[in-house]
């Protein structure tokens, strides 16, 4: 169905998101937990996801680890959505699409294929602090299609877009110095930078440490945004027409 699946287990964001989402036109259903988000998502197939991380029975990275080993809804765009109560504080990480590692060629190319410019070449910024990753994926993409500018780390990533404006960024969630949380802040506040498209390159299995790692990471993200649904509609609204959006954009900076 074209519906829009919000799993959130704070029944006010659920319905903070949810309503905003109808006022704009959107059909809506909403899971009160990980589990019953997943057992919705296979029946209803639903055009974006928004996900909460800290949720008691199943927390969101391993939703979204779960969503993306199942091959009939790997595809379906998610939006991590973190509201902290106290303040009302959060925010909206917008990916345009995730990899998992080990990474897999054809599913980096159909993910990247999306943002492709209209002229060629595509340029692609690639944050990984892995250099083995970062080798095989410059191998994958290098050509007259793609021009690949690495950054192994957050600080780097931001030097180099202060330096030029990719078409789309390749984004792994753990580094030292910056993480991807950290760019993705910093991606949001900049408005020339907002728009641009990132996927990120997530660990497979997250252990506990990993996990604790990343809801810090959100943690310390949150206190310096305020959540506006506004923000996380025009997201979806983006991400529903990503092809259209995108080509014309591409078109205009060309």
């Amino acid at each position: 169905t074209n519906c829009i699946l919000v799993i959130d287990d704070d029944a006010t964001a659920r319905e903070l998101i949810s309503d905003h989402l109808r006022a704009e036109g959107f059909s809506v259903v909403a899971a009160a937990g990980g589990l019953e988000g997943l057992k919705l998502a296979k029946e209803l197939r639903p055009i974006v996801i928004t996900l909460d991380v800290m949720m008691p029975d199943l927390d969101g990275w391993s939703v979204l680890a779960a969503l993306r080993q199942d091959p009939e809804l790997a595809e379906i765009p998610v939006i991590m959505v973190t509201i902290v109560d106290e303040h009302r504080r959060g925010i909206a990480l917008g990916a345009a699409g995730y990899l998992t590692k080990p990474i897999d060629r054809d599913r980096l190319h159909r993910l990247v294929g999306r943002f492709r410019a209209s002229i060629p070449p595509t340029r692609v910024l690639l944050v990984e602090d892995d250099q083995v990753q970062r080798d095989r994926i410059r191998g994958w993409l290098e050509g007259q299609q793609w021009i690949v500018q690495e950054a192994a780390n957050g600080r780097e990533a931001l030097a180099c877009l202060r330096e030029g404006k990719p078409d789309v960024i390749l984004l792994d969630l753990m580094m030292p110095e910056m993480d991807g949380f950290a760019v993705v802040a910093a991606l949001q506040k900049a408005v020339e930078w907002r728009h641009i498209p990132v996927i990120v390159i997530t660990a497979r299995d997250l252990n506990a440490t990993e996990r604790e790692r990343l809801n810090s990471g959100v943690q310390s993200v949150l206190v310096k945004e305020t959540f506006r649904p506004a923000d996380l509609v025009e997201r979806i609204r983006r991400l529903v027409h990503t092809n259209p959006a995108v080509d014309s954009e591409m078109e205009a900076a060309s």
